[in-house]
């Protein structure tokens, strides 16, 4: 998707951090640059700025960030910007940050040192599932802790299906839906996440496959693909699994799996017409 851009050009801001204690004591100047990433034709077709991003109040909320705390390191006054900017600004899907220090203590001939960081927010669907002791409270809670974390936003809920063991080792039937989210985290922080609610529900991995309390598996972040030792994005085998499939079309259709480039639907109309040949032979 294409954005628009909202630009600030070397907003001087006076503030204390450093590594030396001089520096937090006497404070020097910063320049802040930073491009919005966002959508103005509502707000330019209509001439409303309530559609758009007020860069005057942008500016005023930097600038109050950046005095208002003292910071080592330029990447932790980076990093705590852009979110706390993406966080109070809804219209603001992405930010490109930098942040220059034109007086760094540096000995020798320079002009300025800088950190630039790009973050924004992502879409991404997470599986849920259950099929030990009180199934519906240990989703609730789950779907409540997920919609309560500062950085992430749940906007749908699938309906909750019922369906029958997948891959031989769990007993009980479980209960199985996906949620649609905008996070902040990066998808090994979105992980931890999880893993940590997970854990808050007694969820023991002992068997592959086998019966849980809560399970939470990432199907897709944005249009990632992503394969280490902890993570792998698209879920693996997720095109076979129509409890997976089912609740994902429900409330994201069209969305395209970012390997076979197939829409949600596609892909779980394609495994019901072979499930239907198995069925016949």
């Amino acid at each position: 998707m294409e954005f628009d851009k909202i630009r600030i050009e070397n907003l001087e801001i006076y503030a204390y951090h450093g590594v030396f204690p001089d520096e937090n004591e006497k404070g020097q100047k910063f320049f802040l640059n930073a491009i919005l990433y966002t959508h103005t034709r509502k707000a330019g077709k209509s001439d409303d700025l309530t559609l758009s991003t007020n860069y005057g109040e942008v500016c005023e909320f930097m600038n109050t960030y950046v005095t208002g705390r003292v910071c080592k390191l330029l990447e932790t006054v980076a990093e705590g910007l852009a979110e706390a900017v993406l966080l109070k600004f809804p219209h603001v899907a992405k930010l490109l940050l930098e942040i220059r220090k034109p007086d760094a203590p540096i000995a020798i001939p320079f002009e300025s040192v800088s950190v630039q960081i790009e973050r924004g927010w992502h879409t991404a669907y997470i599986a849920f599932g259950s099929n030990m002791g009180n199934r519906d409270k240990y989703i609730e809670e789950a779907i409540r802790k997920i919609k309560e974390h500062a950085l992430c936003n749940a906007t749908q809920v699938s309906s909750i299906l019922r369906t029958e063991p997948y891959g031989g080792q769990a007993e009980g039937e479980f209960l199985n839906g996906v949620l649609e989210m905008k996070t902040l985290l990066p998808p090994e922080e979105l992980l931890e996440v999880l893993n940590q609610i997970e854990a808050e529900a007694g969820r023991e991995r002992t068997v592959h496959w086998g019966s849980r309390t809560l399970d939470l598996d990432i199907l897709l972040y944005d249009e990632e693909v992503i394969s280490t030792p902890k993570l792998t994005i698209p879920h693996i085998d997720m095109e076979n699994r129509d409890f997976v499939l089912e609740p994902l079309c429900e409330i994201a259709p069209f969305i395209r799996h970012p390997i076979t480039h197939k829409t949600i639907k596609q892909i779980l109309d394609e495994l019901k017409a072979t499930q239907e040949t198995y069925a016949i032979k």
